[in-house]
């Protein structure tokens, strides 16, 4: 099975290095249009086989698509990153660009690829690649549900003070700081309600903790976080190239389901070797929906930028 990753930035590099560690793929191609930048990446990638015992190939490109030929599984990392200070939404105009040119580019030599969109605003971009390349909407995936998942996991652990590994956790709607949605009334710890061990005011500390995870990272960083992100990817890959059937928060179209059409937004669909095949209905109350609507109507404003900009 052979996954390519474009951009060998922070993103793109930890991701291919997950997967190939993880020997979720028999090759990985990394590309990015910065000389002999991915060649090092993957070369440097190479040198770690041995010493973690694994058998995928690894190679780079210099903006070189032909070398993706026949990808099983295309992710896009392509992007400038978030800087201090800087919103999603103005990374649209640069991004959408990048983004575009990319898919274009991609499909002309993987035409049955699953596409994986990672860069951001990843609801916007994960919109513009589905449109962008007409593809069944089912092959058109944006991972951050899963990021902002693990990230309210670890958030519900260290109040807690429990294992990650032993707690459920989900966030559905918009992959942003004001429009993703902890669903902390259906967490649970060894399948307990963690109302029971947390207080309401410690819950809402770790959803308002969770929904500003990224901005937190990339305060402290300078730059977008990698290590969780490329860990996010790599766990997507797996249960698509694996057919795992693997229950996470993603970022699809929607026709219909929970009250929203013409949108990719963030809720639960099981993965499996041809993308995303069935949305779950997780039953959310009023305020839920509520929550959710006013996410849809936050990105949908996004899209219209979008729609400015390119």
């Amino acid at each position: 099975m052979k996954v390519s990753v474009i951009g060998a930035g922070n993103v793109g590099a930890t991701c291919a290095d997950a997967i190939a560690f993880r020997s979720i793929a028999s090759e990985i191609v990394l590309l990015d249009i910065k000389e002999n930048f991915a060649e090092g990446k993957a070369l440097d990638m190479m040198q770690t086989a041995t010493l973690n015992h694994f058998n995928t190939k690894i190679s780079g490109s210099t903006n070189d698509y032909s070398k993706t030929a026949n990808s099983n599984v295309v992710v896009i990392t392509s992007g400038i990153p978030r800087k201090p200070g800087m919103t999603r939404e103005e990374l649209i105009g640069i991004n959408a660009g990048i983004v575009k040119t990319v898919t274009d580019n991609v499909l002309k030599h993987s035409p049955n690829a699953v596409i994986v969109v990672v860069s951001n605003p990843m609801d916007t971009m994960t919109y513009l690649a589905l449109k962008e390349s007409k593809l069944p909407k089912n092959r058109i995936i944006g991972m951050g549900g899963i990021l902002d998942s693990a990230r309210f996991k670890c958030y519900l652990s260290m109040a807690l003070n429990a294992s990650a590994n032993d707690i459920e956790g989900m966030v559905i709607g918009g992959h942003g700081d004001t429009t993703m949605i902890p669903l902390t009334r259906m967490a649970s710890y060894k399948g307990v309600p963690v109302s029971q061990f947390l207080a309401a005011d410690a819950l809402k500390k770790v959803a308002a903790d969770t929904m500003v995870g990224g901005a937190t990272l990339t305060s402290m960083l300078g730059t977008s976080a990698w290590y969780a992100p490329g860990a996010a990817v790599a766990s997507l890959v797996d249960s698509i190239l694996n057919d795992q059937k693997m229950l996470f928060s993603c970022c699809v179209a929607l026709d219909g389901e929970y009250g929203q059409k013409d949108i990719c937004l963030g809720v639960p669909v099981v993965i499996g070797k041809n993308g995303w095949e069935k949305i779950v209905d997780v039953n959310l109350n009023d305020d839920e929906k509520a929550a959710f609507a006013k996410s849809a109507d936050a990105v949908r404003s996004m899209n219209n930028v979008l729609s400015a900009a390119v």
